[in-house]
């Protein structure tokens, strides 16, 4: 993702990189991010450090890891500059502390930049109240083999969408994978099913099954620069809000 980022950054009018941070001990370190990313030398070395670039008229946009995410907002609220988070699984406990930090700067996250796909979550909630409680629904993501947390934070924000939707809590009704003997399909359960396999960048369906028909939303991310492209967008509409807590919603304007 940092690659097609620092890619798409040096495409994009108005927008410059002046920074670009790996993790440490990474043999990327010390090389130019432009080289890195296949775009040609832009005079921009990669650092495992964020502290120095962080200036005026600087933001921050993150695809690493929970604890490097919240190691580069706790150092953004420190200096008030603005990030856009792109990391999924954080526990509860580093939601909250998101969320607080959030009162000290301008943070945007989102567990999916794609701008079809918060189209799609922002759908998903008017099908289910339309829809109601006689479709049973359930989601199925897919990813490449490297992802570390299952299922996937998009997969969940679709979940509790349609939750909400229903008026029903995610965390009583949430099925994650079935084995065994595990009786008939409760009538509110909404099932979410992970599959990891090679290089698959993206994939989210989300099906409302009721007798005789079903209805099927899926988005596939063909490459990651959609994520690249929707962080892009998200980091130059943040640079112009107050402090506080955004997503993508807020971005696109969805309901």
């Amino acid at each position: 993702m940092g690659s097609v980022v620092v890619r798409l950054i040096h495409q994009t009018p108005g927008v410059k990189l002046l920074g670009a941070i790996g993790r440490p001990g990474s043999p990327r370190i010390g090389g130019d991010a432009g080289e890195v990313a296949g775009v040609g030398r832009l005079g921009v070395a990669v650092r495992d450090q964020i502290g120095s670039l962080l200036k005026e008229n600087v933001a921050i946009i993150d695809f690493t890891r929970p604890a490097a995410s919240l190691g580069y907002l706790r150092a953004a609220a420190r200096r008030e500059v603005p990030i856009v988070i792109g990391t999924t699984g954080f526990t509860p406990r580093e939601w909250s502390e998101i969320k607080r930090l959030g009162r000290r700067t301008k943070v945007l996250l989102s567990p999916n930049m794609s701008v079809g796909v918060n189209v799609l979550i922002s759908l998903l909630g008017k099908v289910a109240r339309t829809l109601g409680d006689d479709y049973d629904v359930e989601i199925v993501e897919a990813h490449h083999r490297l992802k570390r947390d299952a299922p996937s934070g998009t997969a969940l924000a679709m979940a509790r969408e349609v939750a909400k939707a229903l008026k029903r809590d995610l965390g009583t009704v949430g099925v994650y994978g079935r084995k065994g003997i595990v009786g008939e399909r409760k009538k509110k359960e909404i099932g979410i099913m992970s599959v990891r396999a090679g290089d698959i960048v993206g994939e989210h369906t989300v099906i409302f099954g009721g007798l005789g028909e079903r209805i099927e939303f899926t988005h596939r991310a063909h490459s990651r620069e959609n994520f690249a492209t929707g962080a892009i967008r998200a980091v130059q509409w943040l640079v112009k809000q107050k402090k506080g807590f955004y997503s993508m919603k807020d971005v696109l304007g969805l309901d």
